[in-house]
This record gives structure tokens, sequence and C-alpha cells, in this order.
């Protein structure tokens, strides 16, 4: 807050008759001509004296918060609060606490709303509020002093006191969160209106400014630009109180009852084109080796096989590990594979094994019943689960561990386990 030793009264009896002015006028132009009466009773109630008065009644009827409950439930009648965060938070989550100056929301009376408009008042950058909760007396003089004056200032002050322990209520959001074995806490998250309120205007901004505006225009024009422009695309839109958010709080009604979400979705995965492997005898060669999900972790597998000269629990873990993640990848591969348009491996240039074939191109069995019937007689799953070990092997086998019969056979066995997971899954086809 700036110094406040500089402001007069007279400077905020001026802000104020100004209000108060621009306030009376529209409603004296829409009296029919002649109907004094009325025309009498506006100007009194718009007199200072009388019209702050009325506002210091009114004002125990609205509170100024951050977080509001009524997003929740319009119905709901529990506190909204004022809180700028926790601050222990940090930079990296963004919250409330991530702001510099929540602007601040109010709720409560609808009709009590102007209250607030004239509490935001500035004069030489000092708000009426700033005023009343530090005892400016510029401002009492401003009110006329006295004890009702004090009064009024008062008032005005207490716009932020909740006046009872806060409470949260039967149509507000909360959560049960488990603290010990029979324990919970009671959660009541709250709709943070500030934080919206400022990412609002800023996708406003970043979307109708001027400068966003000329930005996109010499973009269509094909023409340089001093400066970018920021996209959001993908935005929804949630509505709060209907034909009527002022019900809601002074900064829903501010955003005409909207607020903007961001999409918070999985990734789009734009995966290359993948083709039937029609040109090979078996995947299980060079064509598989074209796979980097694959082929990474199979040369990981070489390379720690390569370099450990003994055996323990944590080798054959890590061994084991290496292989189940071949194996994760292998099956990946095939059910896209199996997405793919079905018949494919009936092609006369299809030069695919058997076995193969029956495993990566199931939809053909609905098509041919030559085929489905030579599949169900066939044991193609063994054929896979031997094809896909003596592949492994013969990717392992080097000089330094050369995959001969009886190391072969002893790989098998130490592949066991993650073999059977081939096994299972191939077998719930």
């Amino acid at each position: 807050m700036e110094t406040t030793q500089s402001i007069t009264a007279k400077d905020i009896r001026e802000t104020i008759h100004s209000f108060l002015q621009e306030r009376l006028q529209p409603k004296l132009d829409r009296l029919k001509e002649g109907d004094e009466e009325k025309r009498r009773k506006l100007m009194e109630e718009h007199e200072p004296q009388h019209w702050i008065a009325d506002a210091a009644r009114r004002v125990s009827q609205i509170r100024r918060v951050t977080h509001a409950i009524k997003y929740s439930h319009p119905d709901a009648k529990g506190s909204s609060l004022y809180n700028t965060g926790n601050q222990a938070a940090g930079e990296d989550l963004v919250g409330t606490h991530s702001l510099i100056a929540p602007a601040a929301d109010v709720v409560g009376n609808a009709a009590a709303l102007d209250v607030y408009k004239f509490l935001r008042l500035e004069v030489d950058g000092t708000t009426l509020l700033e005023l009343a909760q530090s005892g400016s007396d510029a401002l009492l003089d401003a009110f006329g002093g006295g004890d009702n004056a004090r009064n009024w200032m008062e008032d005005f002050a207490g716009i932020d006191d909740l006046g009872s322990t806060p409470v949260s209520h039967k149509l507000a959001k909360q959560t049960y969160w488990p603290v010990d074995d029979d324990s919970y806490h009671l959660l009541a998250p709250l709709f943070p209106s500030s934080l919206v309120q400022y990412q609002y205007e800023r996708i406003h901004h970043d979307r109708f400014s001027d400068e966003a505006r000329a930005a996109r225009e010499a973009r269509n024009k094909n023409e340089p630009c001093a400066h970018g422009y920021r996209e959001y695309p993908n935005l929804a839109i949630i509505k709060f109180g209907g034909t009527k958010p002022q019900n809601i709080s002074q900064l829903n009604s501010e955003r005409h009852g909207e607020a903007w979400l961001l999409p918070s979705l999985p990734p789009q995965w734009t995966s290359r084109g993948l083709k039937p492997p029609c040109h090979v005898e078996t995947i299980f060669g060079r064509w598989i080796l074209g796979f980097r999900a694959i082929r990474q972790p199979l040369f990981i597998l070489r390379g720690f096989l390569k370099k450990t000269s003994h055996n323990n629990l944590g080798i054959r873990n890590k061994r084991a590990e290496l292989t189940r993640q071949i194996i994760d990848e292998l099956l990946m591969l095939a059910i896209r594979i199996q997405q793919l348009p079905s018949g494919w491996s009936a092609d006369p240039e299809c030069r695919l094994s058997r076995a193969e074939q029956f495993w990566l191109d199931p939809g053909r069995a609905g098509e041919d019943e030559d085929f489905a019937a030579a599949r169900a007689a066939a044991d193609w799953r063994e054929d896979i689960t031997d094809s896909f070990s003596r592949w492994l092997n013969k990717q392992l086998d080097s000089d330094k561990t050369p995959m001969a019969d009886a190391e072969r056979e002893h790989w098998r066995m130490e592949l066991d386990d993650e073999l059977r997971l081939l096994r299972e899954e191939l077998h719930h086809d």
C-alpha cells in the first residue's frame, strides 16, 4: 500500500461524489417526465451520508474471499475463505500461493455487491477499504467525523472477518483423508476463484488483446511482427450460476459465469505406419530389431551378460527384469500387428511362418474357415515360444557369452519363468 499521508478528505469526497453520481444518473434518466417524487427519493438515497450509512449496514452481507463455496453448489451455506495459499508448497506446484497479489472475490448477498465496488474506489492508488483498515483520519473526515463515521469505517474494515469458526456444508465437496488406522481428516476443498481469475485474465489477454490480434493478422498475411502470441487449443468452458452468475460471486459475474479449463489429457501419440510383416519368414530376425523398444533392452542385456562372470541373486533378478521387458515389448508389438485389418496373411506374397500367421493375424480366422480349423489344431503357441527362445539365444551369443547346446539349455531353464509369461499371454488369445 502506498503512503496515505498525501491523501486529503477533499480528494476522498470528490471520488465518492463521482461514484455516486455515476450510479444515480442512469436511474434518473430512466424516470418518466414529471415523476418528481421518485426523483427526490433517488437523489436523497444517493446523498453521501445517506448512501454510506446504508452501505455500512449492508457490508456485513458480503465477504471478501479467495476461495468460495458456492462454486461447488449454489445452495451450499458453509464458509468461504480469504487465504493467500500455502507458501510451503513452493514453486513446483501452482496454486493461490503463486500469485503476487490475488484478486479478491466477494460472496454473499448479490444486492450488496455495490458496496465492494465502493470500497475498491482508489484515491492516489489507495483503496477506500485500505484506508478504512488503516484507520485513516482523512477517510474519517470525509465521512463527516464523529462516532457514526468511525463505526462505518470499522464496519467496512471488517469485510474479511468470518465472524465464526469456518464450517462446511452437506452440499459442499468433502473428502475423508485417512491419517491413522481408524482416523480421518475431513477435507473440504474450495474453488480457488482468485487463481481462476488470474488464469482467465491471462488467457483473455492472449486471445483477444490488440497485440494478439495484430500478431495473428501478421501471420495470416505472412508479414513480420515484433512479438508473438499464444494459442490455447481445446479449451473447455464450465458455467457457474446460470443466468445469475452474480449469485455465486463477484468475480464469477465479471467472468460472465465462465471458467476456462485447459486440457488435462494423456499424450496423443502418433506412431509411424506399421505394415504387416509379409516379406519375412519370421519376425524373429532383423525385422524385429528394427523396433527400438525391443532393440534397446536387448543390447543392455547383452552388455550386462558380457560384464558378468559370476552369478548371484542380484544378477539373476537384473537378467530377469531385462528379459521381461523384452517380452512385454514383444507382446505390445504383437497387439499392434493384430489390430491391422484382418486377412493380410492370406496375401500370396506373405512368407511368414504358419505359426506366426496364426499368432499375428487372428482376425483372419473369422473370415477363413480353413485357416480357423488349422489354427485350432496346431500347437502354434509352443512354436512361438521356441522361436523366441532360439532368437534370444542367438542375439546373446558372443565370444564372452558362447551359447553352445549346454549353455542354451541352461539359459532356457533360466528363462522358464519369463517364457511362462509369454505362453500365458498367447493362450489368452
